[in-house]
């Protein structure tokens, strides 16, 4: 598992943390497809997520016309639900409620019903021992208040660690400890309370086990560059014209001390990764009055040795379709252009070995 900075793992919070009970998994049956409830703040909205995942295509057959059909659909939901993750938790899920919804309605007319099928039963298995919270769950197995009533209180003995450990500032050891086991005591206690009528609708709701825990990939299509007209470093790009290459886009402030710390890398990057099919494109977006006038952004540029394309982003435009909020901040998109892991700030803030990290990851995407 990668390193995260504090913001990526609180999306990944949100993302997929599912528990599987395979004791209680076996056939199929069907309740309506609907959007994880916005209100319904103890079940993550891992739908998004999901679909982007090869795995999960794979999982569905997708594959030729089919499976850019799918695409086609996942571009319709993917600005929002990206931009959406620095909002406010009930504004974010609010978002991606409605992107949920957009998303089933657009798969109707895509998929078979067997597939949109199983892709529920997925998405349901990754929700883990928080499905039950759902309303349609509870519904479907009829649980009653003395159930529902003990397992938010597990839920809310587990929130409680984890909102310890999001406030942490590192990686405490002991709260993941204590979060694993709250989450084993969430398992142990649905097991508990389930009747074996119960157990046996749930099984048919949740269908075969699928692995959610090893995904490759979560996380939506790179927003494409909206193009200011100006240009330093090197000659106007977009993303489209760099699918099959593994890009490193960054934003930076050329007067920006901690983005200056960033620079060598990226003259690194691009000078030994290029040949290898690695795009470097830096993204100059201003703070200052300096940096809002192009001829010296284009300056500084020529200045620190930058031979890649960097693109002026004189209105923040491409600041905000991305919705950034950090100078600088670190993107790596994949071979098919979906983002696969960001960083805000110093590469090697305090000893961090982000180069390194990215480097690694780099390698193993351009053998995808």
């Amino acid at each position: 598992m990668l390193y995260y900075n504090t913001r990526q793992r609180l999306f990944a919070i949100l993302c997929i943390t599912p528990i599987l009970i395979p004791a209680l998994l076996f056939a199929a049956d069907t309740i309506p497809f609907e959007p994880t409830p916005a209100k319904v703040g103890s079940v993550p909205q891992n739908l998004l997520k999901l679909v982007h995942s090869p795995e999960v295509q794979k999982e569905l057959e997708l594959e030729g016309d089919q499976l850019a059909s799918f695409e086609e659909s996942l571009a319709k939901i993917d600005g929002p639900w990206w931009k959406s993750r620095i909002k406010p938790e009930s504004e974010q899920r609010t978002i991606i409620a409605a992107q949920e919804a957009l998303l089933i309605k657009l798969l109707k007319s895509t998929i078979s019903p067997e597939k949109l099928r199983r892709l529920q039963q997925i998405e349901l298995q990754s929700q883990g021992t928080r499905l039950f919270a759902r309303p349609e769950i509870a519904q479907a197995l009829s649980l009653s208040k003395s159930q529902t009533s003990r397992l938010n209180d597990v839920y809310a003995s587990t929130d409680k660690v984890a909102k310890k450990l999001q406030a942490a500032k590192s990686q405490d050891k002991t709260l993941i400890s204590d979060l694993q086991s709250a989450r084993e005591a969430e398992a142990k206690t649905i097991v508990e309370v389930l009747t074996e009528k119960q157990k046996s609708a749930f099984s048919k709701l949740v269908g075969t086990p699928f692995d959610t825990m090893k995904l490759s990939r979560v996380y939506p299509l790179a927003p494409e560059l909206i193009d200011s007209g100006h240009w330093a470093g090197a000659s106007a790009t977009n993303l489209a014209d760099q699918r099959g290459k593994v890009v490193l886009l960054h934003f930076y402030a050329f007067q920006c001390h901690n983005c200056v710390a960033n620079f060598e890398h990226y003259k690194r990057w691009h000078e030994t990764l290029s040949s290898r099919g690695v795009s470097v494109i830096g993204i100059q977006t201003p703070e200052t009055n300096a940096e809002r006038d192009v001829q010296q952004v284009q300056r500084a540029a020529k200045d620190k040795g930058f031979t890649f394309p960097v693109l002026v982003d004189v209105k923040s435009s491409n600041w905000d379709a991305w919705a950034n909020t950090m100078w600088p901040t670190v993107y790596v998109i994949d071979k098919q252009g979906y983002i696969r892991f960001w960083w805000q700030g110093e590469l090697n803030w305090e000893g961090a070995t982000v180069d390194k990290t990215i480097e690694t990851l780099v390698e193993n995407l351009l053998k995808e």
